[in-house]
């Protein structure tokens, strides 16, 4: 838990703010306490996308679906706000760690507590979906194990049995290894899907591994439609069961009351041993006083949060105790080659088509690195001690040096800014950020300018911290719509004046140091193409960015934290549209 910061408000509605909970993509949660004392979780949706008619739709139709569903494995609403700005809800507060946080820090859970676990949550869903609801974002960052059991949380995307998708074209709902294949070949979402993520969270539950392995979400997604669940080393009776949930065909997957029946559950839950112990890992909450006392801050004044921001990230990076867990998170992936051609091949099918046609859009993948995100095996092993012949060691870390530049190899990127005059900035990007900006308020604009060709491109925290030695470098990444021949300097023609989308990163600036610029605050000023150069493998290949006039149509700009040259991650997006 986080310490509320200068610019949060101490209360919502009746509720005094105590501290930070976590930040997803729709707003920020904090713990609150009520007039006589109760602990809440309150999430209040972020004032740059009030305006958002989709967004603020999905924000109450969760608010709805959270009143309807009263069950003894869901967090129940106490209290919400949906008239005026600031729009929020509380929901009762619910101790104890995710289930994927207990299993990251003590590793998979033995078999008789794997399936009292699997028979509570297939009990708690079979009383979601008694209400008509369907949960569809099930995984092990969406489980809280509490003292009473397993709680299901995070209903933003949740929707009634039948009902239609409430999001973007080319959009599928859930978590790439947890979500179904119907859903993410034909986005039909109905009680078998959630059948399918609860298989698939206790997959990871048992075994402590991602049900499908790990790696971008297109090749996660492709799997959990082609291949079989990883359930290795799992007795059979488990793992038959676990089967039977993630049946590619969703008419053969068991039904709620019969996975209960299966589990064989002959005691309570929390007269588990290893359950109680797990439990325990809960972080106590500690008196944290609010940013004012801790920083002598004035009173807030009312209302909460500020319009004057083109582009705002999330806030904190801290593990949340009570986390709200974006649904959407970009994943870096491995490249092999600088120019990525994407087109068919013999041995890719249609239905991997279909797959990868809905991540490219969306690009999905879990940001716990005990989950979907799971180091690869070797990870995790130490260097060796070297010494010198003095017997001194040799592996003592050197003072690193600033970064110079981005290399464009690293990763294939997948972010696209699309122009769209029904949003407040003129368009969206179709990934959101990789990290949380570790900061206050990243604040952004991207401004075209006709006359003299160029972008005039600047960046800033709103609430700096007080210290002066911290670094936080940033570079901003400006990437044309399509891949950029380097010969010519403008699209690749693959026949017929065909172009591909861009995979590549872009051209990109010198990082800076976001504490260290002239003003107060300080503010980074760039100029495409001007200021930006492309890298490739330690090697400069062209000293700035193309005219923009050689490849006209939609440009993503990506604010990337950028910690080596190789070794950076997306916190912001935004772009523009050059005719």
């Amino acid at each position: 838990m986080d310490a509320l910061r200068p610019h949060d408000p101490e209360r919502i509605g009746n509720y005094v703010l105590m501290g930070r909970l976590g930040a997803g993509g729709m707003g920020q949660v904090y713990l609150g306490r009520s007039p006589g004392g109760r602990l809440v979780a309150i999430k209040v949706i972020r004032d740059e996308i009030i305006d958002h008619p989709g967004a603020l739709a999905r924000f109450r139709r969760e608010v709805e679906t959270v009143r309807a569903v009263r069950s003894a494995y869901t967090a129940s609403l106490i209290d919400a706000s949906l008239d005026v700005a600031p729009y929020w809800l509380a929901t009762e507060y619910v101790s104890g760690p995710t289930l994927s946080k207990a299993v990251g820090m003590r590793g998979p859970l033995p078999v008789e507590a794997c399936r009292s676990v699997f028979a509570a949550l297939a009990e708690g869903l079979a009383a979601v979906h008694a209400y008509g609801v369907t949960h569809r974002d099930l995984k092990p960052q969406n489980v809280i194990l509490s003292a009473q059991g397993p709680q299901l949380i995070d209903f933003g995307i949740a929707r009634g049995i039948g009902q239609a998708a409430l999001t973007e074209t080319g959009y599928a709902p859930g978590t790439p290894g947890f979500t179904a294949p119907e859903v993410l070949l034909r986005n039909e979402v109905g009680p078998a899907a959630d059948v399918f993520a609860l298989g698939a969270t206790m997959a990871y539950a048992a075994t402590g591994r991602p049900p499908f392995g790990s790696g971008e979400a297109a090749g996660v997604s492709y799997r959990a439609v082609h291949e079989d669940i990883d359930v290795a080393g799992l007795e059979a009776p488990l793992a038959e069961l676990i089967q039977a949930c993630v049946a590619k065909d969703p008419t053969a997957r068991p039904g709620l009351q019969d996975v209960v029946a299966r589990c064989s559950v002959r005691s309570a839950l929390a007269e588990d041993v290893t359950y109680a112990a797990l439990v325990a890992l809960a972080e106590p909450i500690p008196q944290i006083p609010s940013a004012s006392q801790s920083e002598g801050r004035p009173p807030t004044a009312p209302g909460f949060g500020s319009a004057d921001a083109v582009t705002q990230t999330g806030l904190s990076s801290a593990p949340p105790l009570y986390p709200y867990t974006p649904t959407q998170v970009s994943a870096p992936g491995a490249p092999k080659r600088r120019i990525w051609l994407w087109g068919t091949s013999a041995g890719l099918g249609a239905a991997a088509l279909g797959v990868v046609a809905v991540l490219l859009v969306q690009g999905l993948a879990d940001d716990d690195r005990g989950g979907q995100g799971a180091a690869r095996k070797g990870d995790d092993r130490k260097p060796p001690t070297a010494t010198s012949p003095t017997g001194e060691s040799t592996n003592t870390p050197k003072k690193k040096s600033p970064p110079a530049h981005i290399d464009g190899d690293v990763k294939i990127s997948r972010d696209y800014w699309t122009a769209d005059p029904a949003e407040a900035t003129g368009g969206k990007c179709n990934l959101p950020p990789e990290e949380r900006f570790d900061g206050g308020d990243l604040l952004t604009s991207v401004e075209p300018d006709p006359n003299s060709r160029r972008v005039y491109i600047t960046f800033r925290d709103k609430y700096p911290p007080v210290e002066t030695a911290r670094t936080y470098y940033v570079s901003v990444a400006v990437k044309p719509p399509h891949e950029i021949d380097a010969d010519t300097g403008k699209p690749f023609d693959f026949g017929g004046g065909a172009a591909q989308q861009s995979l590549n990163v872009g051209y990109t600036s010198k990082p800076i140091n976001l504490y260290d610029l002239p003003g107060s605050p300080g503010e980074a000023q760039l100029t495409y193409p001007d200021d930006f150069t492309d890298w490739f493998k330690g090697k400069k290949v062209a000293d700035e960015g193309i005219p923009l006039s050689n490849d006209p149509g939609d440009w993503t700009v990506q604010f990337m934290h950028v910690k080596s040259p190789r070794d950076y991650v997306s916190i912001a997006c935004d772009g523009f549209t050059w005719k």
